[in-house]
């Protein structure tokens, strides 16, 4: 009988790129492989459900460290920075992992079909948790649906809908309810985050993003900060440096071009703010990757 480790490993190997991530056709579903144990990985993700099936992973954010392996899930239910790294994988065991991006209209329409209560109150956006054998059943059905593409227009919605209801009725449950709670601060916020997602490059008054948020400005501090742990302008200054940093990374442009292109206005400010957050200066922090990639 085939397991969610042998249908997320085959998956992978199939269609992983250079950096492991498998895309699938089923929206906000991808797998994860590693062969080796990651360096530090920044980002700001977007809510979702890691289930680890093979492997160990740490994940830090703030002053919260996660460390979890094969059988836990890693919840995050807002946008917050985090870093994180494999901590175990080889050729012989890789790291694996099955991850879904949550969709909160979704996750609001089934707790008020289960007439779910309000959920309390609770500052920690990362948690780690046993997977539950509902969940566990309801990723494996996803991965088989993929190998009948014809398939996927017809029952992904249903089967991505399940997931979430087995997510809201087990150990994630309060913490699910909470992101998808109607009008509540983590949607309101999130609306925000994703004018800062689309538009970080630019400059972007704090009146403008609270109107979007629906609230008044020193509302709208206090409850992004509460959200993401950062105030606005810290947000989108981590957007700005994590792109900067792909851009060097990944496709090899300079450090003064990422940072004109990401929406700074002054080299040596980037560099400062840059060394500050990832711990080098750019072009050093891009030799040592390329050293470490060769070594």
């Amino acid at each position: 009988m085939t397991t969610l480790l042998s249908a997320v490993r085959r998956y992978s190997e199939a269609h992983a790129d250079g950096s492991g991530i498998a895309r699938t056709p089923i929206s906000g579903l991808t797998t994860v492989r590693a062969m080796t144990p990651s360096e530090l990985d920044y980002a700001i993700p977007r809510p979702l459900v890691a289930l680890v099936v093979q492997g160990s992973k740490q994940v830090t954010m703030g002053a919260h460290t996660f460390t979890f392996g094969a059988g836990d899930s890693l919840l995050i239910t807002a946008d917050v920075p985090t870093v994180s790294q494999i901590t175990r994988a080889s050729v012989a065991a890789p790291y694996y992992s099955f991850v879904l991006e949550l969709d909160p209209a979704t996750i609001a329409e089934l707790a008020m079909q289960a007439g779910a209560v309000a959920p309390a109150a609770d500052d920690v956006p990362v948690r780690v948790e046993p997977t539950d054998g509902e969940v566990a059943d309801a990723a494996l059905r996803l991965m088989r649906l993929l190998d009948r593409p014809s398939s996927i227009p017809v029952l992904q919605a249903q089967l991505v809908r399940e997931m979430h209801y087995w997510l809201l009725a087990g150990r994630h449950g309060s913490a699910i309810r909470r992101l998808g709670w109607p009008d509540g601060h983590l949607q309101r916020v999130a609306r925000a985050v994703a004018v800062l997602r689309t538009e970080f490059a630019r400059p972007l008054p704090v009146e403008r993003l609270a109107a979007v948020a629906g609230m008044s400005l020193s509302s709208f501090h206090q409850h992004f900060r509460s959200v993401t742990s950062l105030s606005p302008l810290q947000f989108q200054k981590q957007l700005r440096l994590i792109e900067a940093r792909r851009l060097m990374m990944s496709e090899g442009i300079s450090a003064s071009s990422a940072a004109f292109t990401v929406g700074y206005e002054s080299v040596p400010q980037f560099t400062r703010e840059y060394r500050r957050t990832f711990g080098l200066p750019p072009v050093r922090d891009t030799e040592a990757a390329r050293n470490r990639a060769s070594a």
